[in-house]
């Protein structure tokens, strides 16, 4: 763990960094979804009507990318709450990207089919941003 921490830099590009990777993470587990579900250029014109007769990987896949998105502004509010705060640079940073890493590994769970490993990171990657989230509260009284 302590080489986690001497690889994330102290620099706020760090965090914007992290914050874009998470950004596009729903992207890359949809590029998954329609290449397992055998996208075509056809279903392009009612893509969620493809991924509703979608089942086994290909279901799984969209379902990390919708999982992706509903957590990612609560992330997003999160990194910056705590930078807004002062909350220690290099703090965010560690939980910025360990947040990015905990759910790259929660869509790789959740396509593979480990069920109680991706709830158990799930957990994991909510804990980033509560902690980011406590952080600004404890800096600001």
């Amino acid at each position: 763990m302590s080489a986690f921490f001497d690889l994330v830099s102290d620099k706020v590009a760090s965090a914007i960094w992290a914050m874009v990777v998470a950004s596009l993470l729903p992207w890359a587990v949809s590029i998954v979804a329609k290449v397992s579900g055998g996208f075509r250029v056809r279903n392009n014109a009612h893509p969620r009507d493809f991924f509703q007769h979608t089942t086994g990987m290909a279901a799984r896949a969209n379902a990390a990318q919708q999982n992706s998105y509903e957590t990612l502004p609560v992330f997003l509010a999160a990194v910056l709450v705590a930078m807004l705060f002062f909350v220690p640079q290099s703090i965010i940073n560690v939980l910025a990207w360990l947040y990015v890493i905990i759910r790259i590994g929660y869509c790789t769970a959740y396509i593979t089919n480990l069920s109680t490993f991706r709830s158990i990171l799930w957990v994991l990657s909510m804990a980033c941003y509560l902690m980011l989230f406590y952080l600004a509260i404890r800096v600001s009284v």
